[in-house]
């Protein structure tokens, strides 16, 4: 890990983003609690439809964007502690975050060289900060930096209402149960055959244990993307090949199942059940059934796609 630093060089052109073709990044579920644990607009997922907004608000609130990769099999701590940071900061400053693989564009945008990494952007300026996973102490040094920096141009506002005392303290976190915790060790190891066995020992404690069921789940769709090095390729492929492209389609369902695109996803297999029959319509099926299970029960876009689903078989 490089030593965080502030340095202003480096600036580069922010309006050459072009819309990307990939699909928006699924935030991880500590980020989603760190997301909903925050003030309205202090912890933002930056994408191309909202990049201008978000972009254009650093010429009154300091921007700070963290850079991670999804398909990472390091452990990634920087945006966790970016995040954290933002909520103490309560509003003085906004923390933006890109996933590189989801939206690559965004990262390309920015110059980035490696994941992860952050900048900070004050009155639409980029500004390069640092590379890596530092400590909360380095960070807590670097944001003074930046806010220092803001102020000094001028840019010394708040996100609104973020600066209110929070109601109450939040509940402590739930212990991890030990088989889960060698699950998510193995998967930030990149052990996908560890982490299966951890989360199938947990069922077979206890087969009521739906975060295990869900877990299993997942390290089955990370493993299958684990060789994937160009989804935007990968998904325009797909396009390209048309619904009958069973291999073609089901490679594209995960990409854009992983990549938060729930819906995308299901419609995709729903439309490869539609238009083929036999043993390829039936793995479609399969798959798209084992992706339900990644989905909470009652969301809608599992209702939707069930629908659906059994309209194309009838």
């Amino acid at each position: 890990m490089s030593q965080p630093r502030f340095d202003p060089r480096g600036a580069v052109d922010l309006s050459m983003l072009q819309k990307p073709t990939a699909a928006q990044a699924q935030a991880a579920a500590a980020s989603a609690k760190a997301a909903a644990a925050a003030p309205p607009g202090v912890i933002v997922d930056l994408t191309p439809e909202n990049f201008q907004q978000v972009v254009e608000g650093s010429a009154t609130v300091p921007l700070i964007v963290a850079i991670g990769a999804s398909r990472s099999a390091t452990g990634e701590k920087m945006t966790p502690t970016l995040e954290k940071a933002a909520i103490a900061y309560r509003g003085r400053f906004v923390l933006a975050r890109v996933d590189a693989d989801a939206q690559p564009q965004i990262a390309q945008v920015f110059g980035v060289q490696g994941v992860p990494c952050a900048l900070a952007v004050i009155q639409g300026q980029p500004l390069p900060l640092f590379q890596g996973s530092p400590s909360p102490e380095q960070v807590a040094q670097v944001l003074e930096q930046v806010l220092e920096a803001a102020a000094q141009a001028g840019v010394t506002g708040t996100v609104a209402g973020a600066d209110a005392e929070p109601d109450a303290e939040p509940e402590p976190e739930p212990e991890v149960p030990p088989l889960h915790a060698a699950a998510y060790e193995a998967i930030e190891r990149g052990d996908w055959a560890a982490a299966t066995a951890a989360y199938q020992q947990a069922l077979n404690e206890n087969p009521g244990d739906l975060d295990a069921k869900a877990g299993l789940g997942q390290v089955v769709l990370m493993e299958r993307l684990d060789g994937v090095t160009d989804p935007v390729a990968d998904l325009q492929a797909a396009d390209a090949a048309g619904p009958t492209a069973v291999e073609a389609q089901l490679l594209a369902a995960d990409i854009e199942m992983a990549a938060g695109r729930v819906s995308a996803a299901f419609a995709r297999l729903v439309a490869v059940v539609r238009a083929t029959s036999g043993p390829e319509r039936e793995t479609a099926r399969k798959r798209l059934v084992s992706l339900f299970e990644l989905v909470d029960p009652n969301a809608e876009e599992l209702k939707v796609a069930r629908r659906n689903l059994a309209l194309a078989l009838f």
